[in-house]
């Protein structure tokens, strides 16, 4: 069970009072460290129009959803025009796919997301098109098109367009269309000011200088300094994306843009230097995460925060819809799915929530699984679970009976995995997220405070500092299936070792005072926070 000091609900109070000013004002003071995104699959959501496809409305009619949760910020999978599910790899990057909705519907949903306080983030992908997209088919075989250099080309002819990612020259989808994908190039004039121009647009579609109808960030998806290590398009971070990025906040000042490193090892270092990027992925830390291993979690969140910029930050994460869902990896583990939760709330970065991760739902894939085709990728990106039953009005089924990856869904009816069974539960996951999220929330120490980790002798526990003006909280977790207990010296946590109170735990952690020491007593999987009275950081 968990336990909450009355703190929290005073806090929780002050924050909810204080938001006498309008939504858009309210969004515009979201300082960075305060944001709780969910990252969605937008075709997988929710469907409005009965054709079993996530779309544009579907998502406005589930803000009410979103905002219970406490989410800040929506970071949507590409809109534009595709014939890959997925919307990777454009036809057209300035139409909106129309199994999504209109500009109108797109429109409509940045205004009712902004109205709610929260900011919306759009996943750009630009560096390859299909042989839909004009550029690529007025121009293959035909050197005299005026969009033969907007493609990259080898030999005479245009007849050999250059590879795209993992020098793929076709994809196969999953219901079977095959067709060929290309590089374009960057650094063409052309492309570049169409590029710029594009992400300009979604800052201020109608240009008036009021962004209540525009982004508030972009993703840049597969984002590289040296495009796929070819030597073809290098320097892009500071030549293309830097340029850029400071194009767009001369617009919008408050534009944020966060990177997908292509290189998952990358703590994000140089694209903090080139391009004046302001998110990375914490993908080490995420991989770190789910190692159970104390050793690793430590490590990593100290060098990938230590490489990171003060004005710079790192999304902390466990999930995403290009690897597996965290509950499949832990084989839904109730404690390791909490703990796991409560790491990446509770310590220093930005929290990023895959849809339905807040549910425990399952999903595994990955290259050859179901052989060469994007149909890999579907169990990590199946219907979000609406209802105890899988069938239910809204569910986005677009890939039913589909292939072996609907053969083999992970959605299965009463299975305790769906928003309608877990809404009411007080134990449930679903609610789990929220109060901690509302936890977090409330706790200025959580979301702007410094990090310290305090060395220990156990080999599970892992204890840090969180420190924000004159507040400070003890952390612990027990990466640990089994109890352990773990004594801390409180010279190494304040200059005066006052005791603390329980602000959040599971319910079986506990803190006792023993002279010099702190002793904490945790069982497997254990997570806690206290707020230690009166005390200074050495």
């Amino acid at each position: 069970m968990r336990n909450f000091h009355p703190f929290i609900l005073a806090l929780a109070l002050v924050f909810t009072l204080s938001n006498c000013s309008s939504a858009e004002q309210i969004k515009d003071q979201i300082q960075p460290e305060e944001e709780i995104f969910y990252h969605v699959f937008q075709r997988s959501f929710y469907d409005s129009n009965g054709d079993g496809h996530g779309d544009l409305n579907g998502f406005t009619q589930k803000l009410d959803y979103l905002e219970e949760l406490g989410v800040t910020s929506i970071l949507m999978t590409p809109l534009y025009e595709s014939i890959y599910y997925h919307n990777y790899f454009a036809d057209d990057f300035k139409a909106i796919d129309q199994e999504f909705g209109s500009l109108e519907d797109y429109l409509e949903m940045v205004t009712a997301i902004h109205e709610k306080g929260m900011k919306y983030y759009m996943d750009m992908e630009v560096h390859y098109i299909t042989e839909n997209h004009i550029w690529f088919s007025d121009s293959y075989r035909q050197p005299d098109s005026k969009y033969s250099e907007y493609v990259i080309y080898n030999g005479e002819g245009n007849t050999n367009p250059e590879s795209s990612i993992f020098n793929l020259t076709s994809l196969e989808s999953y219901n079977g269309d095959e067709i060929r994908i290309t590089t374009i190039d960057l650094y063409n004039e052309g492309v570049k000011t169409y590029i710029y121009d594009l992400f300009k647009y979604w800052v201020d579609p109608n240009k008036d200088g009021n962004f209540e109808d525009g982004v508030d960030g972009f993703r840049i998806d597969h984002m590289m300094d040296d495009l796929d290590y070819k030597g073809i398009l290098p320097n892009l971070l500071s030549d293309f994306w830097a340029p850029l990025i400071k194009e767009l906040k001369a617009i919008n000042p408050n534009i944020r843009i966060m990177a997908e490193q292509a290189d998952w090892t990358d703590l994000g270092s140089s694209y903090f230097e080139k391009s004046d990027i302001d998110y990375v992925f914490g993908f080490e830390i995420r991989n770190a995460i789910t190692s159970f291993t104390k050793a690793n979690v430590v490590a990593k969140m100290d060098t990938t925060i230590r490489v990171t910029p003060a004005d710079k930050h790192q999304l902390i994460f466990l999930e995403n819809h290009d690897i597996n869902r965290f509950a499949s990896v832990v084989d839904s583990h109730p404690g390791k799915l909490r703990l796991a939760a409560a790491i990446t709330l509770l310590s220093k970065g930005i929290p990023l929530i895959y849809y339905g991760q807040e549910l425990g739902m399952r999903g595994d894939g990955g290259f050859g699984r179901f052989g060469v085709s994007d149909g890999n990728d579907i169990p990590r990106r199946e219907a979000f679970e609406w209802y105890a039953a899988i069938n239910g009005p809204g569910m986005a089924l677009w890939y039913k009976d589909s292939g072996p990856w609907w053969d083999e869904t992970n959605l299965s009816d009463y299975d305790g995995i769906s928003y309608e069974e877990q809404a009411d539960d007080p134990n449930s996951l679903l609610s789990f997220y929220k109060d901690i999220i509302s936890f977090r929330k409330a706790t200025p120490a959580i979301t702007f405070g410094s990090q310290k980790f305090i060395e220990n002798e156990s080999d599970g526990i892992i204890t840090m500092l969180r420190k924000h003006e004159e507040k400070l909280y003890l952390i612990a977790f027990n990466m640990d299936e089994g109890p352990q207990s773990v004594s801390i010296l409180k010279n190494e946590v304040s200059e005066q070792a006052l005791f603390g109170s329980t602000a959040l735990s599971d319910g079986f952690s506990a803190l006792s005072d023993e002279g010099n020491d702190f002793l904490i007593s945790m069982n497997g999987f254990g997570y806690a926070v206290w707020e230690l009275s009166n005390s200074t950081t050495k």
